[in-house]
């Protein structure tokens, strides 16, 4: 369900074997040999641009995405776009806009930078607005089992049963929770950090109809419902096989908790199976030192960069120079880098000879695979560099082309 299109990305195919891909994730190593791999990643809250921490978020996963692709594996990639919650909601009117013009403006910037960024696109790209009927499904499922009450026509999912599994110790999450977008403090609930499930209609906010009243979803449900349905197909809420429901679930290490530990355990309220067998997550980019964030004002947005002529390919090969799952800074100094570096590639695959493509794809594949290690790859392309300007040999810059697009996205 693309509601919003988006544009297709050439992915150049790739002949060679590649090794099975591992990545470090919170419940240990996980190597993933078959055949098909699912991967749900948490979109964007449509209310602002996109700034280079959700570019180094969905860079990770293209990168996952293209080498399970370039691996023969077939893929089925989700992302949600979270179009109702109370960021977007507070800035249409204090912008003084309808909140969907809001929403879907906000959406095609971000696929705009997607695209100048060449991420691959997710098969489907769900917007949440679109799925109330199938959470109103899933809440009518999780209450049959006795995971839901209510506070003033608010449900809330009682989430005691998994707190044993929680990420980080339960002050540490009390005080993230209120953070969030929870609310710990609330009379009534069970446990202080049980998430609300649905929320009754109040102060004119947008809502819908459905069985439990007019409103609309917390925001751990929506995620939950649309990777289940868009994964697992339309018998979601009756089909549970296997040990896990997805392979993959994914998203910036600030998705941790509460967003990944709640979804996962609502899937697994509903469902009675773990949800996803490994999640992996991003670090958070700085700048100069600093946090990047919008209180401080200082967030760098991809659309600012490409408007101030800076090559979208400087900006992947730069975010790509640290590993994805550290905290990390952008510097100018980064940038300058990442950019002295394309053009001496461009200036090697513009030559009639070059070094051999074999030894260089053999050097990636093992890099890659070895927890997406996007420095090491990087370093034998200028190794690759280095020799054939040295000693050229062979007339296989093409191939060693397709291959950094393949592998890297890197379409130069």
């Amino acid at each position: 369900m693309n509601i919003f299109p988006w544009a297709k990305i050439y992915i150049p195919p790739l002949d060679f074997s590649l090794p099975p891909l591992k990545l470090s994730t919170a419940q240990g190593e996980k190597v993933f040999t078959e055949e098909t791999f699912t991967m749900y990643v948490c979109g964007i809250t449509p209310y602002d641009s996109t700034h280079l921490g959700h570019a180094a978020t969905y860079l990770t996963f293209d990168l996952i995405n293209r080498y399970q692709r370039a691996s023969g594996k077939s893929v089925s990639f989700v992302e949600n776009v979270t179009d109702i919650d109370e960021p977007l909601l507070e800035r249409a009117t204090r912008d003084g806009v309808d909140w969907k013009d809001l929403a879907l403006n906000q959406v095609q910037l971000f696929q705009g930078d997607m695209a100048a960024l060449h991420v691959i696109p997710p098969q489907f790209f769900v917007p949440a607005t679109s799925v109330m009927g199938l959470v109103d499904q899933a809440i009518t499922k999780m209450t049959s089992t006795g995971f839901v009450y209510s506070i003033d026509n608010d449900l809330y999912f009682d989430v005691s049963s998994f707190l044993k599994d929680l990420p980080i110790p339960y002050d540490e999450a009390l005080s993230i929770f209120a953070e969030r977008g929870g609310d710990p403090l609330r009379e009534g609930k069970r446990d202080p950090l049980d998430p609300v499930l649905w929320i009754a209609n109040r102060n004119d906010e947008p809502g819908w109809e459905s069985s439990h009243g007019f409103g609309r979803p917390g925001w751990h449900i929506e995620c939950c419902v649309i990777s289940l349905r868009y994964l697992l197909g339309e018998r979601f809420l009756s089909e549970s096989k296997g040990e896990y429901l997805i392979d993959l679930q994914g998203g910036g290490s600030d998705l941790i908790f509460p967003h990944h530990f709640m979804s996962g355990a609502q899937a697994q309220a509903m469902l009675g199976i773990s949800f996803a067998r490994a999640y992996v997550h991003s670090g958070m980019i700085g700048l100069d030192g600093e946090k990047m964030s919008k209180s401080k004002g200082n967030l760098v947005f991809v659309s600012r960069l490409v408007a101030d002529g800076v090559d979208p390919m400087a900006i992947r090969y730069a975010l790509m120079l640290q590993r994805y799952s550290e905290d990390r800074m952008w510097t100018n100094e980064l940038l300058e880098k990442a950019q002295s570096a394309l053009a001496r590639i461009r200036l090697n695959l513009s030559k009639s000879e070059v070094a051999p493509a074999h030894t260089l794809i053999s050097q990636l594949a093992s890099s890659l695979s070895s927890d997406l290690d996007t420095p090491e790859a990087l370093k034998a392309i200028e190794r690759w560099c280095y020799e054939s300007e040295e000693n050229p040999t062979v007339d296989e810059a093409g191939v060693v082309s397709r291959a950094l697009d393949s592998l890297l996205g890197l379409a130069l």
